[in-house]
């Protein structure tokens, strides 16, 4: 049964959140960031970007430049930009962003729970990407950007979140991106068990997005397990941050493809070969989408084209193979684009539904790609279904919503459960 555990958090002031909490480093270009960093000595940036204004330049994942993470976080916390909290509590975290709103709540998790199977995986992870992150734990000692789990509603716990979210919260402010971010804390004892009991009765969570940090989390926690003599379990690096939403609290978009070339084919050769295996349909718009699960679309040389699966191209029954991004590249990237291997192509690339079928067209006008495709987004179900049967979504299958701030509230290692 799942362990979803209240906690300490270490979080910004009330007066300095909207200047501290920031994207994930990875959201912003060069220029941005360089423009946040000099205008906001409040940012959380500056904790991830150590360098900025001391003159001293470090390598990237070094152990130079953690050490100085850890101490310009040190730093945000004796200069009182953080506070932090003397009782358990959980977090609940209100996101709204185009018209859609999202209720979750923040606790830590057990590194037991990802080892045994409680929490589902869909995502396979990279054993470099693992150990770095791993490393960035061991050295900083903090998490600040949570991974992102889902489970089935239970209706207990959204009646506490509907009579929390009544009250007024502790944080509320829109970023200039126009999303609004709310946050309660609950640390009355009768609540925090009560919601602590509810989650143990909910046999397994879903990881949404975060494989690699649940992944890199466990793999610090297994190693200082095996370095500890006295080990009872209870150490702050068997827990690790993450945002529990209900299952109707998240959205699944679309990821689409885009390629380079069209591997020395014409637009003509390659519809001749699509009609083999699909409904091809030219589409007289300016902008088109899939209508449903098991339609394609396509955009080149200016044109929209529907392309729907013929149902003898996939087993309703396999839960990966079924699946439109599997389609797309066994029979369409993989043996007329000749793209095998998404995870190193550079001929590929990939766009998040969340920027729509217009960001597709734009890519392929604006001549940096020469077709894309479009899919229709995963469901929930179909998710849980590939979880549960151990099975492994093809790369860059899901986009899903909301995304969190870094360094919103920060679970640290130094800090007891």
């Amino acid at each position: 049964m799942a362990q979803v555990i209240p906690f300490k958090a270490i979080r910004p002031e009330n007066d300095k959140v909207h200047l501290v909490a920031s994207r994930s480093v990875d959201g912003y270009n060069f220029n941005e960031l360089k423009e946040k960093l000099a205008g906001n000595p409040f940012t959380f940036l500056h904790v991830i970007n150590p360098d900025y204004g001391d003159g001293i330049k470090t390598k990237p994942g070094s152990k130079e430049r953690l050490i100085k993470v850890k101490n310009k976080f040190k730093a945000f916390v004796n200069e009182k930009i953080f506070l932090k909290d003397n009782k358990p509590t959980y977090y609940f975290y209100r996101q709204i962003k185009d018209g859609n709103v999202y209720i979750g709540i923040i606790a830590c998790t057990s590194i037991d729970d990802y080892m045994n199977g409680v929490i589902k995986i869909h995502e396979q992870t990279l054993t470099q990407r693992e150990e770095k992150l791993k490393d960035y734990l061991e050295v900083c000692e903090f998490n600040a950007e949570p991974v992102l789990f889902c489970y089935p509603n239970d209706s207990e716990i959204d009646k506490i979140t509907d009579n929390t979210i009544k009250e007024r919260p502790e944080y509320d402010f829109t970023t200039t991106d126009k999303v609004r971010h709310s946050l309660w804390t609950v640390n009355n004892e009768t609540t925090v068990n009560k919601i602590k009991e509810r989650f143990s009765k909910i046999p397994n969570i879903y990881i949404a997005d975060g494989h690699h940090r649940s992944a890199s989390s466990t793999l610090l926690g297994k190693t200082k397990r095996s370095n500890l003599k006295n080990y009872t379990g209870n150490e702050a690096f068997n827990f690790y941050l993450g945002v529990f939403f209900p299952e109707t609290q998240l959205k699944i978009y679309d990821y689409n493809r885009v390629v380079k070339d069209l591997n020395n084919l014409s637009i003509k050769e390659i519809l001749n070969k699509l009609e083999n295996n699909f409904t091809v349909t030219k589409i007289n718009a300016n902008d088109y989408k899939p209508q449903g699960i098991h339609e394609i679309s396509m955009y080149a040389d200016k044109t929209w084209y529907s392309l729907k699966v013929n149902k003898s191209l996939y087993n309703a029954n396999d839960a990966v193979g079924s699946l439109d991004a599997a389609i797309l590249t066994e029979h369409i990237l993989s043996p007329i684009l000749n793209i095998h291997d998404l995870k190193t192509d550079k001929r590929i690339g990939f766009i998040p539904g969340i920027k729509g079928s217009v960001e597709l067209k734009k890519q392929v006008d604006e001549g940096k790609y020469a077709i894309a495709f479009g899919l229709y987004p995963v469901t929930m179900n179909h998710l849980k279904w590939i979880a549960d049967t151990n099975n492994i979504m093809p790369p860059k299958s899901t986009w899903v919503e909301p995304k969190m701030r870094s360094g919103l509230v920060v679970y640290s290692f130094e800090e007891s459960i």
